[in-house]
């Protein structure tokens, strides 16, 4: 296991070397959607119109925040589930997208995309949202604010720690039976 500085935007060199099990400090702008904000996407994709940010080199975070406390840019936020942005994610990596955040585990065809667009899928500590907003230092709505908590989000992170879960070789850290024999503990 290694343990990475990473800063947005993400290149295929930033990304290859990256193995399942690593830790990565992410520094940089993320932006964060869920599945209404992901349908909403691809529903101007499918109109050919512009996306309210950048794909090449992005990095979404799937999350839903809290409301930010007083003197906060935001408020707890964990991840959500990602296997409900599955329909869409390979499109978005195929597009240029080079990071998801989330929790959970990801279908074949997300899986295949990481590998055949040099992606990868980190995971964020389910139930320490609070904890994690410590390394948001900036948060704006940018798109689909009509949405509340699922609006797109530009953020901006510093050091905010995750975990490689799929890696863009087709490794996946939940599939190693044996971690140590693995050589990822």
């Amino acid at each position: 296991m290694a343990e990475y500085k990473l800063t947005t935007p993400l290149t295929d060199a930033d990304i290859t070397p990256l193995k399942a099990g690593d830790v990565v400090f992410l520094t940089g702008t993320i932006y964060s959607a869920r599945d209404a904000a992901h349908k909403k996407l691809v529903e101007l994709l499918d109109k050919g119109e512009d996306l309210p940010f950048d794909l090449q080199g992005a990095a979404i975070y799937y999350v839903g925040p809290s409301p930010a406390p007083p003197g906060r840019p935001i408020g707890a936020a964990g991840p959500t589930t990602s296997y409900r942005m599955d329909s869409y994610a390979p499109r978005l990596h195929r597009l240029g997208l080079k990071a998801t955040i989330g929790k959970g585990k990801r279908n074949d065809e997300t899986r295949k995309a990481l590998q055949d667009h040099t992606a990868v899928y980190f995971g964020a500590t389910g139930g320490a949202g609070a904890l994690l907003s410590n390394s948001i230092k900036a948060s704006e709505v940018i798109a689909f604010e009509e949405l509340g908590p699922e609006a797109i989000r530009k953020m901006t992170v510093e050091d905010f720690p995750l975990l490689v879960i799929n890696d863009s070789h087709g490794q996946e850290l939940y599939a190693v039976p044996d971690r140590k024999a693995a050589g990822i503990e």
